[in-house]
Order: structure tokens, then C-alpha cells, then sequence
């Protein structure tokens, strides 16, 4: 049998998709299985034991300098021939936006839902196997981290000897009613390494600069950040791509950080994750299978809690409350 899955949207809804695939291989043990994603999110299923190939294409976006819209197109229709080539058994569509991929490749069965229901995105996916059987309980996300990278990263950190655990502090958020301002960052950052429940904390933000066009970053942000810390066990880990924020959250043992992708890298690691939620669903965007605890405030705006809240939601997760 040969099943390929269409998830084109964003790392956190790849993510989300990996109980489904996980599902697939114990269902189908001998079936070939593929995913066909985008070249943004298709890093987090490197070394995925449940899938047997992995087919990216380029948005026009996320093109190299120099690279032309045409030749974008073009490879992407080479894909897409070779994937119809392959005369697939089965096609689930897990993303908006992906039912045109499903019938241009085409395949003898193709399930796509319109409505999903409500609950986590984990089991909305996971409801896309209704039609094929009794649905299993969707397991864990799943996420292997580039062993290489990893001791890179880690060999790059100061030792800092000690008890507390490892924070790893991402301060970027895309939506604007998701970014907790940075001073707040800063007194909390104090608060805990005095505390002694934090003994150091790894810095993660959005690579680039604040004025770019087409992919804004914090490299500023983090750097007054930095600057604010001085002296204190406080390392910053640069991630230009994503195998390199997959293997920096693997080396801590705790997540603080806004909704959205990183969140759930941590997640699909096993962290426990503290999340700062703005205008989005806690039901449907929850850090899934791991300890948690989820802050939004009455105005759907992280701008609006304080320290003090996050502090001791932070205990709460933890475990040191």
C-alpha cells in the first residue's frame, strides 16, 4: 500500500500530524508512507521512523536570492509528476489549501475533510482516518533532533555547574498580540536565577532583522536582551534554520515561549512547556501530551500579564511551586 499525506501549512501543524503518521505505520506496518510538505516545515520530520520519504516544495516566498518564480514552479511540477508516477493507494489531506496537490497527483482513494470539529489540531488530523477503521487515540508528537547539530550546539554552551534546570527562553512571536514585552523577559529571567530553580537560560528568538521585508526577526531584540543580563548564566543560541531550533530546545529541560512553532518543537520533544497565548485557541493549539500550563489574559493580549503571573505559572509547571 502507499499513502502519501499533504500537510503545507506551518512547523506547528507538521508537528501536529506526526500522532496521525504514527497511526499509519501501526496501522499499515508495510506501507510505504510519504508526506508531502513544504521546504519551511519538512526539517521536523528528518529521522521520522514512521515516514518512508519526504517531498518539499517551495512557496515562492521562501525561494532562494535569485531564484525565479519559474524555476519554482517548475520543480515543483517535477514533483508532483513523479509523485503521480507512483500510482498511490491512498491520499489523506491534512491542510486547507492541499486537495489540488491531491487530485493533480491523484490516487485511488482521497480523503480530505472541510469540517474537522473542534478539540486539538492533533485530533482534528486524526479524525481524517474515520472512513478507514476505528480511529486509534492519537500518541505524543514526534520529533528527532540532528545528533550533529545537537553536539555543536551544545559544545558551544558555557558549563554552568550548579542544580536548576535549563531554560529555554524564545521572545519572538508572530502576531503582534502574542509578544510579551522584553523588559517583562528580563525581570522574570531575574527572578527565577535568584530563586535558584533556573540555573542557566538558552536565548532563542527569530533570526533577522526587525525591518525585513518578507521575514522580520529579533536579532535587536535579543541583543538589548542580552545587554539587560549581563553577567549572568544567560547564553544566546542563534538558529538560522530549523534543524538548529529543533537541536537547541533538545538541550533544555524547560519551555517558556509565546504560541506558535517553537512552542510545539518543544512540545514534540517532551518538554514541558509554559505558553503565552494571545489571540489564538488554547483548545486547538495547546502544547499536546506534555506538562503545560497555557496564560491568556481576558483581552486575548500577552501585553497584559504581568510577572508575577507568569512567575508562578512557571512554578506551577515546574513543579517547584
Amino acid at each position: 500500500m502507499k499513502i502519501l499525506v499533504i500537510r503545507r501549512d506551518n512547523i506547528g501543524d507538521l508537528l501536529c500530524t506526526t500522532p496521525l503518521l504514527a497511526s499509519l505505520r501501526q496501522t499499515y506496518p508495510q506501507a510505504w508512507i510519504g508526506v508531502l510538505a513544504n521546504s519551511y516545515n519538512a526539517p521536523a520530520l528528518a529521522g521520522n521512523p514512521d515516514v518512508d520519504a519526504v517531498f518539499a516544495y517551495c512557496k515562492g516566498k521562501h525561494r532562494a536570492a535569485g531564484e525565479s518564480l519559474l524555476g519554482v514552479w517548475w520543480r515543483t511540477l517535477k514533483m508532483l509528476v513523479g509523485l503521480r508516477r507512483r500510482r498511490l493507494d491512498l491520499i489523506l489531506v491534512a491542510s486547507a489549501g492541499g486537495s489540488g496537490f491531491a487530485r493533480w497527483i491523484g490516487a485511488r482513494r482521497i480523503i480530505a475533510q472541510e469540517e474537522r470539529g473542534g478539540g486539538h489540531e492533533v485530533e482534528r488530523t486524526q479524525r481524517l482516518l474515520q472512513s478507514l477503521g476505528p480511529v486509534p487515540a492519537p500518541g505524543p508528537m514526534r520529533l528527532v533532533a540532528d545528533a550533529a547539530v545537537r553536539a555543536r550546539l551544545q559544545a558551544a554552551l558555557p558549563a554552568v555547574p550548579g542544580e536548576g534546570l535549563r531554560l529555554a527562553l524564545h521572545v519572538s512571536a508572530r502576531k503582534p498580540s502574542q509578544r510579551w514585552p522584553e523588559d517583562r523577559f528580563v525581570e522574570l529571567v531575574r527572578r527565577l536565577l535568584e530563586r535558584g530553580v533556573v540555573r542557566q537560560v538558552l536565548l532563542f528568538w527569530a533570526p533577522g532583522a526587525e525591518d525585513d521585508p518578507l521575514h522580520p526577526g529579533d536579532d535587536a531584540k535579543a541583543g538589548r536582551i542580552m545587554a539587560a543580563l549581563a553577567g549572568l548564566p544567560v547564553a544566546p543560541v542563534p538558529t538560522r534554520h530549523l534543524e538548529e531550533l529543533i537541536a537547541g530546545l533538545s538541550l533544555a529541560d524547560v519551555m517558556l515561549c509565546a504560541d506558535g512553532g517553537a512552542m510545539h518543537v518543544a512540545a514534540a520533544q517532551g518538554k514541558p512547556v509554559l505558553a503565552l497565548f494571545g489571540k489564538s485557541s488554547v483548545e486547538q493549539w495547546q502544547p499536546w501530551a506534555v506538562p503545560r500550563q497555557v496564560l491568556q489574559s481576558d483581552s486575548q493580549d500577552v501585553a497584559d500579564l504581568d510577572v508575577e503571573t507568569v512567575e508562578a505559572a512557571f512554578l506551577r509547571v515546574t513543579g517547584a511551586s
